[in-house]
């Protein structure tokens, strides 16, 4: 079998652990608020996990805080891009809003239903509006399938198709990604990685989800090939309305598909407002200093780096106050003891006490960038 993650989003089923529109809502209200709670096909509310980790004899237990309180919508046809470092909870966060993961705190609500209150068999049918695109295209194909067996999986056990007809939509499908029928009755070690990312785009389609996670679906592609999924994954999104979280480390690619970008440090989201926003005039130290590591082919465009010094606090035993503070070229005393809140300003959203207090140096000054449109109302 495949992995259990790829196997849960196509059929519907789920592993839940549980330790204990393009906007935010709840404690990060005030970010774009026309778009309504009604108007939102999928929130987040106060979404929280914690994982357990340690015990028994000699160990205390000790808790991994992944997510704290993240609130975001999503609206058809709009993507948010979520970055940030490794390791700051971008992945679990995607799983948690498929519910693949049980939230500790916080909810997760689709049409307005919070996906806890659903019974096993509504939720099954719930996950047909919702899939995820992994990140390695080859970890996420079981190897013993057959490609017209693994898009086929979630139309066969929903009890969408069978026989002749699930053929005929299996290859549909394909064909919608750029893969020949002879690919069909193929393996997924006789496909190169661009063709296995397009048999798990196939995949994520097959039930006509309304959204998907697409966590760092161009990661593992060299720059030609994953432009191509990322052309097939807006083209795909123009088509059909679809919504996007978008789950990279690449600032780049963030900014060519994305209408607005969330940006995360240790579980927590710091910043997030419109692309443009965030890419010609970013508020957080933090933002700041990713864009500012961004290469650039224009001498013009290029900005004076901003190094930060040591790693990621481990979750395992996040400072106190603010969590970037240990890191952060400009914090001051207040930084050390009281947590920031995500404060809105006029539809951009910053944690920051020095923002909160005015302007950054610098702040509104930044390369202007080129980006997809938005779609049509």
């Amino acid at each position: 079998m495949g992995s259990a993650a790829s196997t849960n989003a196509a059929t519907g089923s789920a592993t839940d652990t549980n330790a204990g529109t393009g906007s935010v809502g709840g404690a990060n209200a005030g970010i774009n608020e026309s778009n309504s709670a009604a108007a939102a096909m999928l929130r987040a509310v106060g979404l929280t996990k914690t994982f357990r980790v340690g015990g028994g004899l000699l160990r205390a237990e000790r808790n991994v805080h992944a997510v704290t309180d993240v609130n975001l919508e999503f609206g058809a046809g709009r993507t948010i891009g979520i970055v940030g470092e490794s390791g700051c909870g971008k992945s679990t966060l995607g799983r948690l809003l498929l519910r693949l993961l049980q939230p500790s705190a916080g909810r997760v609500e689709f049409d307005g239903v919070d996906l806890a209150t659903l019974t096993p068999r509504d939720l099954r049918t719930a996950r047909r509006n919702m899939q995820i695109v992994f990140q390695d295209p080859y970890a996420s194909l079981n190897p013993r399938m057959r490609i017209g067996r693994i898009v086929g999986e979630g139309l066969e056990v929903h009890g969408v198709a069978t026989g002749k007809e699930l053929r005929e939509q299996v290859l549909e499908l394909m064909a919608r990604v750029g893969l020949g029928a002879d690919a069909y009755d193929r393996y997924p070690h006789e496909f190169s990685g661009g063709q296995r990312q397009r048999v798990g785009i196939a995949r994520a389609l097959a039930l006509s989800p309304r959204f998907i996670v697409a966590d760092e679906p161009v990661s593992a592609l060299d720059v030609s090939i994953g432009a191509q999924i990322l052309n097939l994954l807006m083209e795909l999104q123009d088509e059909r309305g679809l919504a996007y979280a978008f789950i990279s480390h690449d600032l780049r690619v963030v900014e060519h598909v994305s209408h607005e970008v969330a940006v995360m440090y240790l579980g927590r989201i710091v910043e997030i407002a419109p692309a443009p926003e965030i890419y010609a005039g970013a508020r957080h130290p933090y933002t700041r200093a990713l864009l500012s590591a961004v290469p650039t082919v224009d001498g013009a465009d290029r900005k004076q780096r901003v190094i930060l010094g040591g790693d990621v606090p481990s979750p395992l035993d996040p400072p106190g106050g603010c969590a970037f503070h240990p890191r952060c070229p400009v914090a001051v005393a207040r930084c050390r003891s009281e947590q920031p809140q995500l404060i809105d300003d006029a539809g951009h959203a910053t944690a920051c006490h020095l923002v909160a207090d005015g302007p950054l140096p610098g702040s509104g000054s930044g390369p202007q960038v080129t980006r997809r449109d938005s779609p049509p109302t």
